[in-house]
């Protein structure tokens, strides 16, 4: 029977469809099949606290830090990089366009314009409250800010059917085929960096962990191949992630 392994991920390198190009890949250099559970990141901590993944694949390095510090793994790496970026309607009604991400959310707070937050405790989610608690109009975020509870693919379609505004990592946006009348209207802000990590589930706490075939798929990813494969990855001549965990290494 062949081995395999359950990765918790996030819905952004899903939906981006960074997995079903990488997975073949590490299956063909290792003989392991990989089982994604992509969701929210808060979610897929919370999966991999309880035991029930082998791999934690995500993007929110202070939750990630404290996964660590808890003991649920011995060490956290990084994997590779993206940005997030603004997206809304063409029109920009309430003029956001630019590189200042907390410009924007507070023109989109005051205007009362329509926003759409995953709501949801992924990374994605957590990056956003970050943005907001850095504008003075954290506690109103207007009226028309609303948390769908959802993951990045359906936010966008909401947004998108709407005409509102949204945070989303340029990955799941690239591969979003939905967007009428939307584009990406803030980008290049250096707090929209998005930092991906990679653990491997402590088998001291939860002796059902796949440590030998999670720690093959860690050391793939962060080697030269998996990170060859993650730069290799576009779409229409885009790339999505950027490797950077030789450079990170820690």
């Amino acid at each position: 029977m062949a081995q395999s392994i359950v990765v918790a991920s996030t819905t952004s390198t899903e939906q981006s469809g960074l997995y079903s190009f990488l997975l073949p890949e590490f299956k063909k250099a290792s003989g392991i099949d990989v089982k994604v559970v992509a969701l929210g990141t808060g979610q897929a901590i919370d999966m991999a606290r309880r035991g029930d993944a082998d791999v934690l694949f995500v993007h929110d390095k202070v939750a990630e830090e404290k996964f660590v510090a808890d003991g649920f793994s011995a060490k956290r790496q990084e994997v590779m990089y993206n940005d997030f970026v603004l997206v809304g309607p063409k029109t920009d009604p309430v003029g956001t366009k630019g590189s200042d991400v907390v410009s924007a959310l507070k023109k989109i707070a005051s205007a009362n314009a329509e926003f759409i937050s995953r709501g949801d405790k992924s990374g994605t989610h957590a990056a956003e409250l970050r943005f907001w608690k850095m504008t003075d109009t954290d506690a109103n975020k207007g009226t028309g800010y609303k948390e769908c509870g959802c993951g990045m693919g359906p936010a966008l379609n909401i947004a998108s059917s709407s005409g509102a505004y949204a945070l989303t990592d340029r990955g799941t946006w690239l591969n979003f085929k939905n967007r009428g009348e939307m584009t990406v209207l803030v980008e290049g802000d250096k707090r929209l960096f998005n930092q991906y990590g990679v653990m491997l589930v402590s088998a001291a706490k939860h002796p059902q962990v796949k440590a030998a075939e999670g720690q093959k798929f860690v050391d793939w990813v962060t080697g030269d191949a998996g990170q060859k494969a993650i730069a290799s990855y576009k779409i229409g001549g885009e790339q999505l992630f950027f490797p950077n965990a030789t450079s990170a290494a820690r």
